[in-house]
Protein backbone atom coordinates (compact mmCIF):
# COMPACT_ATOMS: atom_id res chain seq x y z
CA UNK A 1 0.00 0.00 0.00
CA UNK A 2 2.76 2.00 0.43
CA UNK A 3 3.82 2.90 -3.21
CA UNK A 4 -0.06 3.22 -4.15
CA UNK A 5 -1.29 5.87 -6.51
CA UNK A 6 -3.17 9.04 -5.07
CA UNK A 7 -7.19 8.11 -4.60
CA UNK A 8 -9.74 9.49 -3.39
CA UNK A 9 -13.04 8.12 -1.83
CA UNK A 10 -16.55 9.79 -2.76
CA UNK A 11 -19.44 8.49 0.03
CA UNK A 12 -22.60 9.77 -0.02
CA UNK A 13 -25.04 11.01 2.90
CA UNK A 14 -27.98 8.26 1.83
CA UNK A 15 -28.22 5.87 -1.35
CA UNK A 16 -28.96 7.25 -4.91
CA UNK A 17 -27.33 10.88 -4.20
CA UNK A 18 -25.12 10.38 -7.10
CA UNK A 19 -21.99 8.70 -6.29
CA UNK A 20 -21.53 6.38 -9.02
CA UNK A 21 -22.11 9.43 -11.46
CA UNK A 22 -19.87 11.85 -9.68
CA UNK A 23 -17.21 9.00 -10.19
CA UNK A 24 -17.71 8.41 -13.75
CA UNK A 25 -17.51 12.23 -13.72
CA UNK A 26 -14.62 12.52 -12.44
CA UNK A 27 -12.78 9.59 -14.18
CA UNK A 28 -13.71 11.16 -17.20
CA UNK A 29 -12.61 14.40 -16.42
CA UNK A 30 -9.07 13.33 -15.03
CA UNK A 31 -8.56 11.03 -17.31
CA UNK A 32 -9.23 14.15 -20.31
CA UNK A 33 -6.41 15.77 -17.91
CA UNK A 34 -3.76 13.21 -19.07
CA UNK A 35 -3.92 11.05 -15.85
CA UNK A 36 -3.99 6.84 -15.35
CA UNK A 37 -7.33 7.08 -13.87
CA UNK A 38 -9.16 3.85 -11.84
CA UNK A 39 -12.35 2.92 -10.35
CA UNK A 40 -13.12 0.73 -7.64
CA UNK A 41 -16.04 0.09 -5.31
CA UNK A 42 -15.33 -2.52 -2.60
CA UNK A 43 -18.92 -3.60 -2.11
CA UNK A 44 -21.67 -3.10 -4.72
CA UNK A 45 -25.33 -4.68 -4.01
CA UNK A 46 -26.83 -4.81 -7.95
CA UNK A 47 -28.53 -7.28 -10.22
CA UNK A 48 -27.33 -5.19 -13.24
CA UNK A 49 -24.30 -6.42 -13.73
CA UNK A 50 -20.84 -6.45 -16.32
CA UNK A 51 -19.23 -9.58 -17.53
CA UNK A 52 -15.20 -8.72 -17.66
CA UNK A 53 -12.94 -9.67 -20.42
CA UNK A 54 -11.14 -12.58 -18.20
CA UNK A 55 -15.12 -13.72 -17.42
CA UNK A 56 -15.58 -12.29 -14.35
CA UNK A 57 -18.55 -10.03 -13.03
CA UNK A 58 -18.59 -6.88 -11.52
CA UNK A 59 -20.77 -3.99 -10.84
CA UNK A 60 -22.32 -2.64 -14.23
CA UNK A 61 -21.54 0.97 -12.74
CA UNK A 62 -17.85 -0.06 -12.47
CA UNK A 63 -17.68 -0.90 -15.72
CA UNK A 64 -19.48 2.20 -16.74
CA UNK A 65 -16.48 4.24 -14.64
CA UNK A 66 -14.06 2.30 -16.53
CA UNK A 67 -14.71 3.09 -19.35
CA UNK A 68 -14.84 6.48 -18.55
CA UNK A 69 -11.12 6.32 -17.21
CA UNK A 70 -10.52 4.82 -20.66
CA UNK A 71 -9.64 1.49 -19.85
CA UNK A 72 -10.85 -2.15 -19.52
CA UNK A 73 -13.01 -3.27 -16.67
CA UNK A 74 -11.45 -5.72 -14.17
CA UNK A 75 -12.56 -7.91 -11.78
CA UNK A 76 -10.88 -6.57 -8.92
CA UNK A 77 -12.15 -2.94 -9.80
CA UNK A 78 -15.52 -4.54 -7.42
CA UNK A 79 -13.98 -6.87 -5.53
CA UNK A 80 -17.16 -7.95 -3.49
CA UNK A 81 -20.32 -8.03 -5.23
CA UNK A 82 -24.45 -8.72 -3.66
CA UNK A 83 -26.47 -9.70 -6.44
CA UNK A 84 -30.51 -10.12 -4.36
CA UNK A 85 -32.19 -13.18 -4.59
CA UNK A 86 -34.52 -12.73 -2.37
CA UNK A 87 -35.72 -9.92 0.00
CA UNK A 88 -33.18 -11.17 2.52
CA UNK A 89 -30.56 -13.08 0.81
CA UNK A 90 -28.25 -12.06 -1.97
CA UNK A 91 -25.99 -13.93 -4.33
CA UNK A 92 -21.80 -13.28 -2.89
CA UNK A 93 -19.69 -12.38 -5.69
CA UNK A 94 -16.11 -12.12 -4.73
CA UNK A 95 -13.21 -11.02 -7.21
CA UNK A 96 -15.31 -12.00 -9.97
CA UNK A 97 -16.20 -15.52 -9.12
CA UNK A 98 -19.77 -16.33 -7.53
CA UNK A 99 -18.67 -17.78 -3.63
CA UNK A 100 -22.40 -18.52 -2.52
CA UNK A 101 -25.59 -17.59 -1.22
CA UNK A 102 -26.00 -15.54 2.54
CA UNK A 103 -28.83 -14.07 4.02
CA UNK A 104 -28.54 -10.87 5.58
CA UNK A 105 -27.84 -11.40 8.90
CA UNK A 106 -25.31 -14.18 7.55
CA UNK A 107 -23.36 -11.76 4.97
CA UNK A 108 -23.04 -9.12 7.74
CA UNK A 109 -21.04 -11.92 10.10
CA UNK A 110 -19.20 -12.93 7.41
CA UNK A 111 -18.63 -9.66 5.57
CA UNK A 112 -15.28 -8.52 7.57
CA UNK A 113 -13.26 -11.38 6.85
CA UNK A 114 -13.90 -10.04 3.13
CA UNK A 115 -11.66 -7.04 3.37
CA UNK A 116 -8.34 -8.64 2.54
CA UNK A 117 -10.01 -9.43 -0.76
CA UNK A 118 -10.98 -6.04 -0.91
CA UNK A 119 -7.51 -4.68 0.26
CA UNK A 120 -5.74 -7.11 -2.29
CA UNK A 121 -8.10 -5.92 -4.63
CA UNK A 122 -7.14 -1.94 -4.22
CA UNK A 123 -3.65 -2.95 -4.56
CA UNK A 124 -3.84 -4.77 -8.21
CA UNK A 125 -6.21 -1.55 -9.20
CA UNK A 126 -3.90 0.80 -8.51
CA UNK A 127 -0.56 -0.36 -10.60
CA UNK A 128 0.22 1.65 -13.03
CA UNK A 129 -2.19 4.23 -11.75
CA UNK A 130 -2.17 8.07 -10.65
CA UNK A 131 -5.47 8.23 -9.14
CA UNK A 132 -7.72 5.28 -8.10
CA UNK A 133 -11.41 7.01 -7.58
CA UNK A 134 -13.55 5.09 -4.41
CA UNK A 135 -17.20 5.05 -4.64
CA UNK A 136 -18.89 4.19 -0.91
CA UNK A 137 -21.95 2.58 -1.01
CA UNK A 138 -25.13 3.65 1.01
CA UNK A 139 -24.16 5.88 3.81
CA UNK A 140 -21.24 5.61 6.33
CA UNK A 141 -24.27 7.38 8.80
CA UNK A 142 -25.25 3.90 9.34
CA UNK A 143 -23.37 3.16 12.56
CA UNK A 144 -25.55 0.23 12.76
CA UNK A 145 -23.60 -1.25 9.96
CA UNK A 146 -20.32 0.22 11.21
CA UNK A 147 -18.63 -2.76 12.92
CA UNK A 148 -17.85 -4.93 10.50
CA UNK A 149 -18.38 -1.83 7.54
CA UNK A 150 -15.51 -2.99 4.28
CA UNK A 151 -18.08 -0.58 1.89
CA UNK A 152 -17.22 3.03 3.34
CA UNK A 153 -15.48 4.06 6.63
CA UNK A 154 -14.44 0.13 6.98
CA UNK A 155 -12.09 0.74 3.72
CA UNK A 156 -11.02 4.06 3.93
CA UNK A 157 -9.50 3.81 7.32
CA UNK A 158 -8.20 0.44 6.56
CA UNK A 159 -6.74 1.22 3.03
CA UNK A 160 -5.93 5.21 4.33
CA UNK A 161 -8.07 6.92 1.29
CA UNK A 162 -9.34 10.60 2.34
CA UNK A 163 -13.28 10.56 1.63
CA UNK A 164 -15.23 13.39 0.16
CA UNK A 165 -19.40 13.28 1.08
CA UNK A 166 -21.49 13.76 -1.65
CA UNK A 167 -25.17 15.36 0.14
CA UNK A 168 -28.25 15.10 -2.75
CA UNK A 169 -29.89 18.74 -2.63
CA UNK A 170 -32.48 17.79 -4.89
CA UNK A 171 -34.22 15.48 -2.42
CA UNK A 172 -33.72 18.19 0.29
CA UNK A 173 -32.69 18.36 3.57
CA UNK A 174 -29.19 18.52 2.00
CA UNK A 175 -28.12 20.96 5.17
CA UNK A 176 -29.46 18.17 7.60
CA UNK A 177 -27.65 15.26 5.65
CA UNK A 178 -24.68 15.94 5.69
CA UNK A 179 -24.52 17.70 9.41
CA UNK A 180 -26.10 15.07 10.27
CA UNK A 181 -23.73 12.47 9.14
CA UNK A 182 -20.69 14.52 10.76
CA UNK A 183 -22.61 14.37 14.38
CA UNK A 184 -22.74 10.42 13.88
CA UNK A 185 -19.65 9.40 13.15
CA UNK A 186 -16.83 8.60 15.87
CA UNK A 187 -14.18 10.63 15.43
CA UNK A 188 -11.57 8.87 13.12
CA UNK A 189 -14.18 8.55 10.67
CA UNK A 190 -14.79 12.19 10.76
CA UNK A 191 -11.15 13.19 10.26
CA UNK A 192 -11.37 11.02 6.71
CA UNK A 193 -13.60 13.25 5.51
CA UNK A 194 -11.82 16.21 3.56
CA UNK A 195 -15.24 17.83 2.25
CA UNK A 196 -18.28 17.60 0.97
CA UNK A 197 -19.91 18.29 -2.73
CA UNK A 198 -23.67 19.51 -3.07
CA UNK A 199 -24.77 17.14 -6.03
CA UNK A 200 -27.76 17.78 -8.32
CA UNK A 201 -28.48 21.29 -7.85
CA UNK A 202 -31.11 23.28 -9.92
CA UNK A 203 -30.95 26.73 -10.21
CA UNK A 204 -28.79 29.83 -9.43
CA UNK A 205 -26.13 28.08 -7.37
CA UNK A 206 -25.16 31.39 -6.05
CA UNK A 207 -28.49 31.29 -3.96
CA UNK A 208 -26.46 28.51 -1.99
CA UNK A 209 -24.05 30.50 -0.69
CA UNK A 210 -25.57 31.38 2.54
CA UNK A 211 -25.99 26.59 3.04
CA UNK A 212 -21.93 26.22 2.13
CA UNK A 213 -21.20 28.75 4.63
CA UNK A 214 -23.07 27.06 7.30
CA UNK A 215 -22.40 23.67 6.34
CA UNK A 216 -18.88 24.55 7.22
CA UNK A 217 -19.53 26.02 10.29
CA UNK A 218 -21.21 23.33 11.51
CA UNK A 219 -19.07 20.78 10.65
CA UNK A 220 -15.06 22.44 9.66
CA UNK A 221 -15.16 20.31 6.39
CA UNK A 222 -14.71 22.88 3.54
CA UNK A 223 -16.54 22.55 -0.22
CA UNK A 224 -15.81 21.53 -2.89
CA UNK A 225 -18.19 22.64 -5.27
CA UNK A 226 -21.96 22.64 -5.98
CA UNK A 227 -22.84 20.42 -9.08
CA UNK A 228 -26.17 21.29 -11.35
CA UNK A 229 -28.60 18.99 -12.29
CA UNK A 230 -26.95 16.91 -15.23
CA UNK A 231 -29.21 16.07 -18.09
CA UNK A 232 -26.78 14.08 -19.72
CA UNK A 233 -27.16 11.57 -16.74
CA UNK A 234 -29.98 10.46 -18.27
CA UNK A 235 -28.04 9.14 -21.91
CA UNK A 236 -26.09 6.75 -19.71
CA UNK A 237 -26.55 3.15 -18.15
CA UNK A 238 -28.52 3.67 -15.17
CA UNK A 239 -26.93 1.25 -12.25
CA UNK A 240 -29.98 1.24 -9.75
CA UNK A 241 -33.16 -0.68 -10.26
CA UNK A 242 -35.07 2.08 -8.36
CA UNK A 243 -34.49 4.96 -11.70
CA UNK A 244 -36.80 2.27 -13.51
CA UNK A 245 -39.58 3.98 -11.99
CA UNK A 246 -38.98 7.55 -13.75
CA UNK A 247 -38.68 5.69 -17.15
CA UNK A 248 -41.45 7.28 -19.04
CA UNK A 249 -42.56 5.98 -22.32
CA UNK A 250 -42.52 8.89 -25.00
CA UNK A 251 -45.83 9.45 -27.32
CA UNK A 252 -45.73 9.65 -30.88
CA UNK A 253 -43.64 6.66 -31.62
CA UNK A 254 -43.61 4.18 -34.03
CA UNK A 255 -42.85 1.33 -32.02
CA UNK A 256 -43.93 0.66 -28.34
CA UNK A 257 -42.53 -1.89 -26.38
CA UNK A 258 -43.08 -2.57 -22.57
CA UNK A 259 -41.14 -4.37 -20.05
CA UNK A 260 -42.32 -5.75 -17.24
CA UNK A 261 -40.41 -4.65 -13.73
CA UNK A 262 -40.13 -8.37 -12.37
CA UNK A 263 -39.47 -8.35 -8.71
CA UNK A 264 -35.54 -9.44 -9.69
CA UNK A 265 -34.92 -7.53 -12.46
CA UNK A 266 -31.58 -7.92 -13.47
CA UNK A 267 -29.47 -6.02 -16.34
CA UNK A 268 -31.88 -3.98 -17.22
CA UNK A 269 -29.44 -2.26 -19.05
CA UNK A 270 -30.24 -4.24 -22.19
CA UNK A 271 -33.22 -1.45 -22.26
CA UNK A 272 -30.89 1.73 -22.43
CA UNK A 273 -30.39 1.99 -26.06
CA UNK A 274 -33.92 1.30 -27.35
CA UNK A 275 -35.52 3.58 -24.70
CA UNK A 276 -32.64 6.08 -26.47
CA UNK A 277 -33.80 5.31 -29.87
CA UNK A 278 -35.85 8.34 -31.31
CA UNK A 279 -38.68 6.50 -32.55
CA UNK A 280 -39.06 3.77 -30.20
CA UNK A 281 -41.45 4.09 -26.82
CA UNK A 282 -40.12 1.74 -24.26
CA UNK A 283 -42.88 1.67 -20.90
CA UNK A 284 -41.18 -0.28 -17.85
CA UNK A 285 -44.50 -1.65 -16.64
CA UNK A 286 -44.41 -2.01 -12.50
CA UNK A 287 -46.25 -4.43 -10.40
CA UNK A 288 -50.09 -4.04 -10.32
CA UNK A 289 -50.29 -2.74 -13.85
CA UNK A 290 -51.39 -4.81 -16.72
CA UNK A 291 -48.84 -4.99 -19.51
CA UNK A 292 -50.34 -2.33 -22.33
CA UNK A 293 -52.46 -3.32 -24.66
CA UNK A 294 -50.82 -0.98 -27.62
CA UNK A 295 -47.75 -2.69 -27.23
CA UNK A 296 -46.08 -3.96 -30.08
CA UNK A 297 -43.11 -5.84 -28.40
CA UNK A 298 -42.99 -7.06 -24.84
CA UNK A 299 -39.70 -8.24 -23.63
CA UNK A 300 -39.29 -10.22 -20.60
CA UNK A 301 -36.00 -9.06 -18.82
CA UNK A 302 -33.19 -10.53 -17.16
CA UNK A 303 -34.39 -12.05 -13.35
CA UNK A 304 -31.42 -13.46 -10.56
CA UNK A 305 -34.23 -15.48 -9.23
CA UNK A 306 -36.05 -17.25 -12.31
CA UNK A 307 -38.27 -19.44 -10.83
CA UNK A 308 -39.46 -16.88 -8.22
CA UNK A 309 -40.17 -14.42 -10.60
CA UNK A 310 -42.24 -16.53 -12.90
CA UNK A 311 -44.68 -17.11 -9.69
CA UNK A 312 -44.62 -13.05 -9.45
CA UNK A 313 -45.33 -12.99 -13.37
CA UNK A 314 -48.22 -14.84 -12.65
CA UNK A 315 -49.35 -13.22 -9.75
CA UNK A 316 -49.60 -9.60 -11.36
CA UNK A 317 -51.75 -11.25 -13.93
CA UNK A 318 -49.35 -10.25 -16.86
CA UNK A 319 -49.78 -14.51 -18.11
CA UNK A 320 -52.79 -13.62 -19.13
CA UNK A 321 -51.77 -10.02 -20.22
CA UNK A 322 -49.16 -12.02 -22.23
CA UNK A 323 -51.34 -14.57 -23.75
CA UNK A 324 -53.71 -11.91 -24.87
CA UNK A 325 -50.97 -9.61 -26.88
CA UNK A 326 -50.01 -12.57 -28.45
CA UNK A 327 -53.01 -13.35 -30.02
CA UNK A 328 -53.83 -10.05 -31.18
CA UNK A 329 -50.22 -10.55 -33.27
CA UNK A 330 -48.04 -8.99 -30.63
CA UNK A 331 -44.52 -10.07 -30.70
CA UNK A 332 -42.14 -11.06 -27.56
CA UNK A 333 -38.98 -11.95 -26.28
CA UNK A 334 -37.10 -12.77 -23.62
CA UNK A 335 -33.70 -12.19 -22.39
CA UNK A 336 -31.79 -14.62 -20.10
CA UNK A 337 -34.18 -15.09 -17.28
CA UNK A 338 -36.91 -13.88 -19.64
CA UNK A 339 -35.83 -16.82 -21.97
CA UNK A 340 -36.63 -19.21 -19.46
CA UNK A 341 -39.72 -18.43 -18.36
CA UNK A 342 -41.00 -18.54 -21.90
CA UNK A 343 -40.15 -22.02 -21.95
CA UNK A 344 -42.10 -25.19 -20.90
CA UNK A 345 -40.44 -25.68 -17.65
CA UNK A 346 -38.08 -24.74 -15.12
CA UNK A 347 -35.95 -27.29 -13.05
CA UNK A 348 -33.61 -26.22 -10.38
CA UNK A 349 -32.62 -29.71 -8.98
CA UNK A 350 -29.65 -28.44 -7.06
CA UNK A 351 -31.60 -25.56 -5.42
CA UNK A 352 -29.19 -22.87 -6.74
CA UNK A 353 -31.91 -20.10 -6.71
CA UNK A 354 -34.13 -21.24 -4.06
CA UNK A 355 -35.64 -24.22 -2.75
CA UNK A 356 -35.46 -27.21 -5.29
CA UNK A 357 -38.51 -27.27 -7.69
CA UNK A 358 -39.63 -28.00 -10.93
CA UNK A 359 -42.11 -25.91 -12.38
CA UNK A 360 -44.30 -25.43 -15.76
CA UNK A 361 -43.12 -22.73 -17.37
CA UNK A 362 -45.38 -20.09 -19.73
CA UNK A 363 -44.84 -22.42 -22.73
CA UNK A 364 -44.54 -20.30 -25.39
CA UNK A 365 -41.54 -21.37 -26.39
CA UNK A 366 -40.43 -25.57 -27.04
CA UNK A 367 -37.12 -25.34 -24.93
CA UNK A 368 -36.86 -26.92 -21.41
CA UNK A 369 -34.38 -25.36 -19.14
CA UNK A 370 -32.45 -26.72 -16.16
CA UNK A 371 -30.35 -24.65 -13.60
CA UNK A 372 -27.28 -26.01 -12.98
CA UNK A 373 -24.33 -24.87 -10.25
CA UNK A 374 -21.73 -23.96 -12.90
CA UNK A 375 -22.54 -19.94 -14.30
CA UNK A 376 -21.62 -18.83 -17.47
CA UNK A 377 -19.75 -15.74 -17.64
CA UNK A 378 -17.86 -14.93 -20.85
CA UNK A 379 -18.21 -12.27 -23.65
CA UNK A 380 -19.77 -13.61 -27.02
CA UNK A 381 -20.34 -11.63 -30.11
CA UNK A 382 -22.10 -13.04 -33.34
CA UNK A 383 -25.03 -11.62 -35.78
CA UNK A 384 -28.99 -12.19 -35.97
CA UNK A 385 -29.75 -15.76 -37.46
CA UNK A 386 -32.56 -13.73 -39.49
CA UNK A 387 -29.74 -11.32 -40.85
CA UNK A 388 -29.61 -8.79 -37.98
CA UNK A 389 -26.42 -6.90 -37.85
CA UNK A 390 -23.58 -7.89 -36.06
CA UNK A 391 -23.54 -7.70 -32.20
CA UNK A 392 -20.84 -7.83 -29.26
CA UNK A 393 -22.70 -8.48 -26.07
CA UNK A 394 -22.46 -11.08 -23.30
CA UNK A 395 -23.98 -14.19 -21.11
CA UNK A 396 -24.14 -14.44 -18.01
CA UNK A 397 -26.61 -16.58 -16.45
CA UNK A 398 -26.55 -20.06 -14.71
CA UNK A 399 -28.84 -23.63 -16.65
CA UNK A 400 -28.86 -25.24 -19.21
CA UNK A 401 -31.94 -24.75 -21.92
CA UNK A 402 -32.23 -27.29 -24.77
CA UNK A 403 -35.62 -28.37 -26.72
CA UNK A 404 -36.99 -28.17 -30.76
CA UNK A 405 -37.43 -24.26 -30.32
CA UNK A 406 -33.70 -23.95 -30.37
CA UNK A 407 -33.88 -25.92 -33.67
CA UNK A 408 -34.82 -22.37 -34.80
CA UNK A 409 -32.01 -20.16 -33.33
CA UNK A 410 -32.44 -15.99 -32.96
CA UNK A 411 -28.75 -15.82 -32.87
CA UNK A 412 -25.74 -16.81 -34.30
CA UNK A 413 -22.61 -16.95 -31.95
CA UNK A 414 -19.44 -16.67 -33.40
CA UNK A 415 -17.23 -20.09 -32.88
CA UNK A 416 -20.20 -21.53 -31.07
CA UNK A 417 -22.85 -21.91 -33.42
CA UNK A 418 -26.76 -21.52 -32.61
CA UNK A 419 -28.26 -19.83 -29.61
CA UNK A 420 -31.36 -19.16 -28.82
CA UNK A 421 -34.90 -20.00 -29.71
CA UNK A 422 -38.21 -19.07 -32.07
CA UNK A 423 -41.38 -20.03 -31.59
CA UNK A 424 -42.24 -21.77 -35.28
CA UNK A 425 -43.92 -18.29 -36.56
CA UNK A 426 -41.17 -16.18 -35.44
CA UNK A 427 -43.05 -13.82 -33.55
CA UNK A 428 -41.70 -15.26 -30.36
CA UNK A 429 -38.14 -15.57 -29.16
CA UNK A 430 -35.59 -15.71 -26.69
CA UNK A 431 -32.13 -16.16 -26.39
CA UNK A 432 -29.55 -15.40 -23.55
CA UNK A 433 -27.08 -12.80 -24.78
CA UNK A 434 -27.12 -9.32 -22.87
CA UNK A 435 -26.02 -6.13 -24.75
CA UNK A 436 -27.57 -7.13 -28.32
CA UNK A 437 -29.22 -3.88 -28.64
CA UNK A 438 -25.93 -1.77 -27.86
CA UNK A 439 -24.66 -2.58 -31.14
CA UNK A 440 -26.03 -0.34 -33.37
CA UNK A 441 -26.06 -3.10 -36.41
CA UNK A 442 -27.76 -5.83 -34.65
CA UNK A 443 -29.93 -3.09 -33.32
CA UNK A 444 -30.77 -1.32 -36.82
CA UNK A 445 -31.61 -4.49 -38.42
CA UNK A 446 -34.10 -5.49 -35.20
CA UNK A 447 -35.79 -2.67 -35.68
CA UNK A 448 -36.39 -3.17 -39.38
CA UNK A 449 -38.46 -6.02 -38.68
CA UNK A 450 -41.10 -4.06 -37.39
CA UNK A 451 -40.63 -1.20 -40.25
CA UNK A 452 -38.96 1.37 -37.97
CA UNK A 453 -35.58 2.71 -38.95
CA UNK A 454 -32.84 3.60 -36.14
CA UNK A 455 -31.85 6.95 -35.42
CA UNK A 456 -29.35 6.13 -32.83
CA UNK A 457 -25.35 5.63 -32.37
CA UNK A 458 -25.23 4.45 -29.64
CA UNK A 459 -22.07 4.40 -28.07
CA UNK A 460 -21.02 7.93 -29.10
CA UNK A 461 -23.99 8.90 -27.45
CA UNK A 462 -22.62 6.94 -24.04
CA UNK A 463 -19.16 9.05 -24.93
CA UNK A 464 -20.72 12.49 -25.28
CA UNK A 465 -22.42 11.76 -22.61
CA UNK A 466 -19.64 11.04 -20.14
CA UNK A 467 -18.01 14.09 -22.04
CA UNK A 468 -20.61 16.45 -21.17
CA UNK A 469 -20.40 14.73 -17.70
CA UNK A 470 -17.08 15.67 -17.63
CA UNK A 471 -17.42 19.15 -18.68
CA UNK A 472 -19.86 19.91 -15.63
CA UNK A 473 -17.38 18.62 -12.85
CA UNK A 474 -14.59 20.80 -14.50
CA UNK A 475 -16.48 23.82 -14.38
CA UNK A 476 -18.28 23.61 -10.80
CA UNK A 477 -16.23 21.56 -8.43
CA UNK A 478 -12.51 21.97 -7.38
CA UNK A 479 -10.46 19.61 -9.04
CA UNK A 480 -7.13 20.71 -8.22
CA UNK A 481 -8.42 20.96 -4.66
CA UNK A 482 -9.70 17.44 -4.79
CA UNK A 483 -6.46 16.27 -6.11
CA UNK A 484 -4.38 18.08 -3.70
CA UNK A 485 -5.96 15.80 -0.57
CA UNK A 486 -6.00 12.69 -2.58
CA UNK A 487 -3.91 10.44 -0.18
Amino acid sequence: MATRPRALMIQGTASDVGKSLLVASLARAFANRGLSVRPFKPQNMSNNAAVTADGGEIGRAQALQARAARVAPSVHMNPVLLKPQSDTGAQVVVQGRMLGTAEASEYQQRKGTLLTAVLDSFGQVGEGADLILVEGAGSPAETNLRARDIANMGFALAADVPVILAGDIDRGGVIASIVGTHTVLDHADRSAIKGFIINKFRGDIRLFDDGLADITRRTDWPSFGVLPFLPAAARLPAEDAVVLDQWRAGSGRELRIAVPMLSRIANFDDFDPLRLEPSVSVTMVPPGRPLPLDADLIILPGSKATIADLAFFRAQGWDVDLHAHIRRGGRVLGICGGYQILGRTIADPGGIEGPAAQVQGLGWLEVDTVLTGSKVLKPVSGHGAAGEGAFAGYEMHVGVTTGPGCGRPLLRIDGAGAEGAMSADGRIAGCYVHGLFSADAFRAGFLSGFAVASGLSYETAVDAALDECAGAVERFLDLDGLLAVAG
